[in-house]
């Protein structure tokens, strides 16, 4: 799933390549990746790219003011599989509905020209797509939590006081922060040298202050990384920069002990014994095992 550094990356892509250029005209491929109806993506047609944005992990595109309609804001969450491609030219002629994995086609300049796809592969298709006045009128964008790099050290306070979830459900509920998913929440809580299942609450202050470098050293290090880098690189970006998420059973970077994995019904997470959990294992769920 792309979180907060791929965002940004995309984010900045747009503003490199797409800012001042007209919309030629949108193709949607897909009736139930859009969200909401009134503006009609033709709506866009003429629109001139003013920017991009992002809103924890929704991307934004964001187009000119016109005097009888005011702004208009192409905002997308691509979900587990979803993607943005730039294009340099593309097919004039438009996708048929339902057909492999393009969702939605922007081009710009001219017909055929450069734009971008969002694409999802896969057969669940949760990528979402709106086209609204205002960001805020995206149900999910209205329900977010402070960005990650925003957070202050007593924000993070006011975060963590009295919610006893665990750590690793804290971090990655947008409501509570927003950015952050499910690798670079095990690429947190490993530099910081916390369990996923610590109780938010609990920490002490040293560990609390362990929590806040981490996660903005390890989302700062990734945003680093990342932008500047052409879209079809930022998924093997994200991959070089991981110490522990989706390495089951190499060794640690840190300590050299083997990283472990517990897995749920459609997802799974990555951690080091030596450095997180005093050397126990968790238990894996795939196991009917109690975790403790």
């Amino acid at each position: 799933m792309p979180e907060l550094p791929e965002v940004e990356a995309l984010a900045h892509h747009l503003r490199e390549h797409a800012v001042y250029r007209p919309v030629a005209r949108v193709d949607l491929a897909s009736m139930s990746a859009l969200k909401t109806f009134d503006p009609a993506v033709s709506a866009l047609t003429g629109r001139v790219v003013t920017g991009a944005s992002r809103f924890g992990k929704f991307l934004s595109v964001d187009f000119l003011d016109r005097p009888d309609d005011g702004p208009l804001h192409l905002i997308t969450h691509l979900s587990r599989a979803g993607w943005l491609r730039w294009h340099g030219t593309a097919s004039v002629t438009p996708p048929k509905p339902g057909r492999g994995p393009l969702q939605l086609r922007v081009h710009l300049d001219a017909v055929g020209g450069p734009g971008f796809d969002l694409t999802e592969a896969g057969t669940q298709k949760r990528l979402a797509v709106y086209l609204v006045g205002d960001p805020v009128q995206v149900p999910g964008i209205a329900r977010l939590g402070p960005d990650a790099l925003a957070l202050t050290r007593t924000g993070l306070d006011d975060v963590l006081d009295g919610d006893t979830r665990r750590l690793k459900t804290l971090v990655t509920d947008q409501r509570t922060v927003a950015g952050i998913g499910n690798a670079y929440s095990d690429e947190i809580l490993h530099t910081a040298r916390l369990s996923p299942y610590a109780t938010a609450a609990r920490l002490t202050a040293e560990q609390r202050d362990a929590l806040f470098e981490a996660l903005h050293g390890v989302l700062a290090d990734a945003v680093t990384r990342s932008v500047g880098q052409g879209a079809a690189e930022l998924k093997g970006e994200k991959r070089s920069g991981l110490r522990v998420h989706a390495r089951t059973g190499l060794p640690c970077p840190v300590c050299g002990d083997t990283v472990r994995e517990v897995a749920f019904a459609d997802r799974s997470f990555q951690y080091c014994p030596t450095c997180q959990t005093n050397g126990k294992p968790l238990a894996d769920r795939r196991l009917s095992r109690l975790v403790r």
